[in-house]
């Protein structure tokens, strides 16, 4: 009896980048190198982050006598937060940057990234999640509407539809039923698009945001 095996399954991981204020000016060329490495960037956004928010970013960190420089650097200017994408993309991309130490990578990687940009142990140019809890954590902070793989399913997605969908598909089918139109799910669809509570808008919000 012959058993049939199930077909390959290739997962395509994320991981956040990060290009640190000092080094932003270099944006075009250090995104030509990481899409030359095989990665895609699957979002990316321009901000200029508070003390404040640089410290819930480092939580972990807090704490140690470095923190208040590293918050002071990363809120010294704008940054670009990016999602790339790729098998096998945190321990890859972690490679490309070399050791966070940038005096100690370009000794030992001189050819990593952030040898080539980074200045001292604290000015290290770009940043990378360390694991994969560590690159959820961080891909939420910095886009908090991005879905993370693996889709939740059981609880996790009925809590996820709770809070995210449910609130404005209710809104629209009560003001569906007030409005009463000919073709109900057209007038629902357009209703949808223009109360899409996820979609771009101007706002004064403590995270500075700057056009892509």
């Amino acid at each position: 009896m012959e058993l049939s095996m199930p077909p390959p399954q290739i997962y395509v991981e994320k991981t956040l980048a990060i290009i640190k204020p000092d080094i932003v000016d270099k944006e075009e060329e250090i995104q030509d190198i990481i899409l030359r490495s095989g990665f895609t960037i699957v979002q990316r956004r321009k901000l200029h982050l508070s003390p404040e928010h640089c410290s819930n970013f480092y939580v972990e960190q807090y704490g140690k006598m470095f923190f208040p420089n590293l918050t002071a650097y990363m809120s010294s200017g704008p940054l670009v937060a990016m999602i790339l994408a790729r098998l096998k993309a945190i321990s890859y991309w972690k490679e490309l940057l070399g050791p966070s130490n940038s005096l100690v990578a370009k000794e030992t990687h001189p050819d990593s990234l952030r040898a080539i940009y980074g200045t001292d142990e604290l000015r290290n140019a770009l940043h990378g999640s360390n694991d994969f809890a560590a690159a959820e954590r961080e891909m939420r902070f910095m886009f908090p509407a991005v879905i993370v793989e693996p889709i939740p399913v059981g609880q996790a997605a009925k809590d996820y539809l709770n809070v995210h969908v449910m609130p404005t598909l209710l809104k629209g089918l009560a003001e569906l039923c007030k409005q009463k139109p000919a073709d109900p799910f057209i007038w629902l669809a357009d209703w949808l698009l223009k109360n899409n509570p996820n979609k771009p808008k101007l706002c004064h919000h403590p995270v500075a945001e700057e056009p892509y």
